[in-house]
């Protein structure tokens, strides 16, 4: 089992949350099952920025964005060298730490 640890969020996930995931699953299916209620528009087929996290600690550990995925950060809001899409990673077997985004770009939620 690997760690995760969300750092906290102040809508999302206010305390933050610590817990273990089995190696080879989805990031974005991890903290769903966590209870950490990230969005994820496109349902995890990288046609979205939404799920969009930043990994603190870890980032080395992680199997690189490819260009599809690099192509969706674009559209994220707050975007750094660590930035990735949750949808996107498969939990390995070393720790990770990650924040979500004080703000997710979601025009399927987006009101005119």
């Amino acid at each position: 089992m690997t760690l995760v640890t969300v750092l906290p969020h102040a809508e999302i996930c206010p305390a933050g949350a610590t817990f273990e995931v089995s190696p080879g699953k989805s990031l974005r299916g991890a903290l769903s099952s966590a209870g950490i209620a990230i969005e994820h528009a496109c349902d995890g087929v990288c046609a979205c920025s939404t799920c969009h996290v930043v990994i603190h600690v870890g980032i080395n550990s992680l199997v690189p964005a490819h260009e599809d995925e690099e192509d969706q950060l674009d559209h994220a809001w707050g975007l750094t060298s660590n930035s990735r899409l949750a949808c996107q990673i498969k939990i390995g077997q070393t720790p990770i730490t990650l924040e979500i985004p004080r703000y997710s770009l979601n025009h399927a939620r987006e009101q005119s």
